[in-house]
């Protein structure tokens, strides 16, 4: 199967209200307003979903409502990875089934020392085999601890239905690796904004980056920037987003993603335990990187908080 992944894609929350309920009428509020900008897609259950705290019923429910607010001329990438090939099958499918044009697969890792190369390409080409769309291997060691290397990654490659991948490591010289040693039908994801202009410099066609939630259009003239032979203010504007990227991931994590978003007007909502919100200094401090960044202005700042 073919599909273009150039592009910037959010990987979207999933909005919780004060008890922690999936909010979905603020998750359609969210995609109507990122719907705005020329983003190529969503990832919607991925980590920054919080993917790994809702049960199976959650998880069909954001997907439907997700695919109902995407207009169809962007893509939805759903979450699917499981531990087992056979549970990624069945949520793969049923992603499918909703409307999904691609699912994402971070890989297994709960058994991490048993995560031998012929277990992992086993797994991704039973997955790709049992699924009617495409599929995107997600190599995230900051959360599973397991790192794909590039060999075993080159073996999943070959596999048809095996269309990309999402490398959230943040290892350039992978990233180019990668690009140079898989045939050309197979696209390359950066995973995280602090690589972003490096990563499409070395050959990615594009990002599944946390910032895109809080700053689309500075993500966006990042790749197109950078595609355009204009490095020098494609990287300025990276070093611009540096600090918004490392406060809404590294620093504050999912809990200051939804903060940020709260702050510019979306609707972020709470995070589930184990997961804390941040408190209010804080929030303070990211408030002041957002406005410094350029991403929050210091009225409407000002307005929110009201």
């Amino acid at each position: 199967m073919s599909m273009s992944l150039r592009g910037v894609f959010p990987p979207i929350p999933t909005p919780f209200d004060a008890d922690e309920n999936v909010d979905l009428g603020a998750l359609s509020a969210n995609l109507e307003r990122w719907n705005a900008y020329d983003l190529a897609g969503y990832v919607v259950l991925g980590s920054n979903g919080e993917a790994v705290f809702l049960d199976d019923r959650e998880r069909i429910a954001v997907l439907e409502r997700a695919r109902r607010a995407i207009p169809a001329d962007k893509l939805m990438v759903a979450g699917t990875g499981c531990e087992s090939a056979r549970e990624t099958i069945a949520l793969t499918q049923q992603a499918a089934a909703v409307g999904a044009d691609a699912v994402l697969v971070m890989t297994p890792h709960y058994y991490g020392a048993m995560m031998k190369p012929d277990g992992l390409v086993g797994y991704y080409c039973a997955v790709a085999d049992a699924s009617p769309i495409p599929v995107l291997l997600y190599n995230v060691p900051k959360f599973t601890r397991v790192d794909m290397d590039v060999s075993i990654i080159l073996r999943a490659a070959e596999h048809a239905n095996i269309a990309g991948i999402k490398d959230s490591s943040g290892n350039v010289a992978k990233l180019a690796d990668i690009v140079r040693l898989t045939s050309a039908g197979f696209q390359v994801l950066v995973g995280t904004a602090g690589v972003l202009f490096a990563g499409l410099a070395v050959g990615a066609v594009g990002g599944v980056v946390a910032l895109a939630n809080v700053a689309p259009q500075q993500s966006i003239d990042i790749q197109r920037l950078t595609e355009a032979g204009r490095w020098g203010e494609a990287l300025e504007l990276q070093r611009q987003m540096m600090p918004v990227n490392a406060a809404v991931t590294g620093r504050f994590g999912i809990a200051g993603l939804k903060a940020a978003l709260d702050m510019l007007g979306y609707r972020g909502g709470s995070v589930r335990l184990p997961l804390q919100g941040i408190d209010a200094d804080d929030r303070d401090v990211l408030r002041d990187i957002l406005i410094e960044g350029g991403v929050l202005g210091s009225a409407m700042s000002d307005t929110q908080e009201e």
